[in-house]
């Protein structure tokens, strides 16, 4: 599911996020980066696992995002799906944020 702002897009993956989703997860983000008008939003918040292959689409989505001019941020990411991040140290990479923005909420 994804939903739109004027300048926000956000996604909402749920699931695990492993190699046998990856691929297509990787391209709802591509998609979602291609469509969207100066920010891309994961809400993690339904995502039960991430294991290498779904962080090898995020760090794809990342340079894509990059090449674009497209801010991509994760938020609310559950502890399990965090701990990835952290021990992976990408945590210092992607700006995670532990809930939606406020533009959002409204």
């Amino acid at each position: 599911m994804a939903v739109s702002t004027p300048s926000m897009n956000v996604i909402y993956p749920s699931g695990g996020i492993n190699a046998e989703s990856a691929s297509q997860f990787q391209q709802e983000l591509l998609a979602a980066i291609g469509s969207c008008n100066g920010e891309l939003v994961v809400d993690m918040s339904r995502v039960e696992s991430l294991d290498n292959a779904g962080l090898v689409a995020f760090m794809s989505a990342l340079n894509t995002a990059r090449s674009e001019s497209t801010r991509l941020r994760i938020c609310s990411a559950p502890p399990s799906v965090r701990i990835v991040f952290e021990l992976t140290q990408l945590d210092r990479v992607f700006t995670m944020v532990d809930q939606l923005p406020v533009a959002l909420a409204a």
